[in-house]
């Protein structure tokens, strides 16, 4: 119960902030979204990765996440396959179950969980989670209309891109940053999270149910909240990891379905009444099932 009122429910909180407020006031959310893309994200990766020692674990994360990525597709290609579903419904379960919300969710979950040490792990992932989700992603709810260029392009529109190569230059060639960078960057860093969150509570506000066919849903559900983090675990075992971002790579595999992948799905229209609904449904259980997984793993 301590790890619910600790971790999981001053997460939950704010994101109900975000929920109320966009429920009262029908707030216009591509603004405020816009703000935490081109500036608040990317002072948090900058800081993070300016501060942040460079080691074998940048690429233990890669290969983590190229890992598990594939091995979701390869179990949604089975799944399709079985039930002889088209290409369109395969789409959408792979934009649904492959591709989680390791930033807006799942950084301050770890904060709370694992604290400063942990969520250094987690912004790094984070990006990495955010370059797959804009390559990857993009490419699966376009691939009947747009090729693989196309969806890696995206990654070099994403200023986040930017501020990781800018930060890693600062890094590898220890260039000394004076109070008058560091302040404003530090500042704007602090603010990404919560904004963040509160952008997410804002996006489920816009979700709707809709008409379902309940056993792609139950697959989608069981395969993104726990399918997910038990082939993480198994991914983690063969790698010579700190136990800390065993962790963080675990619980970050357990998160709902990422709330960016909807709008690619609205925008390639990828059955975006599916992916809203797999999203809205995760999220809601990602409550119960992410406190269940923190427990364990304490």
């Amino acid at each position: 119960m301590s790890m619910f009122l600790e971790v999981v429910l001053p997460v939950c909180m704010i994101f109900l902030v975000g929920y109320l407020i966009q429920s009262w006031r029908k707030v216009d959310i591509k603004p405020i979204s816009t703000l935490a893309i081109y500036v608040l994200t990317p002072a948090l990766v900058f800081r993070t990765f300016t501060s942040s020692p460079l080691n074998i674990n940048y690429f233990y994360m890669l290969v983590f996440s190229l890992l598990l990525l594939v091995s979701l597709i390869i179990i949604n290609k089975v799944f399709v396959k079985i039930k002889k579903l088209d290409s369109q419904t395969e789409s959408s379960l792979i934009l649904s179950t492959s591709f989680k919300n390791a930033g807006n969710y799942g950084a301050p979950i770890i904060l709370f969980a694992y604290g400063e040490a942990g969520f250094a792990f987690a912004v790094m992932y984070m990006v990495l989670q955010s370059m797959i989700n804009n390559s990857v992603g993009v490419y699966y709810a376009a691939r009947g209309s747009l090729g693989i260029s196309v969806a890696l392009k995206t990654i070099f529109t994403m200023p986040t891109t930017y501020a990781m190569l800018i930060a890693l230059v600062v890094n590898i060639f220890d260039v000394n940053l004076s109070g008058a960078i560091q302040m404003p960057i530090h500042l704007l860093a602090e603010a990404s999270i919560p904004v963040a969150m509160i952008i997410l509570g804002m996006q489920l506000a816009t979700i709707r149910f809709t008409q379902i066919d309940w056993s792609l849903l139950s697959f989608s559900v069981v395969t993104r909240l726990f399918l997910s983090p038990f082939i993480a675990f198994l991914i983690t075992l063969m790698l010579p990891i700190d136990p800390l971002l065993q962790k963080v790579l675990i619980v970050t595999a357990a998160m709902p379905t990422a709330a960016m992948i909807v709008m690619f799905a609205v925008q390639f229209n990828s059955k975006p009444q599916y992916v809203s609904t797999v999203t809205l449904v995760t999220t809601i259980l990602s409550i119960f099932t992410i406190t269940g997984l923190l427990i364990i793993l304490d």
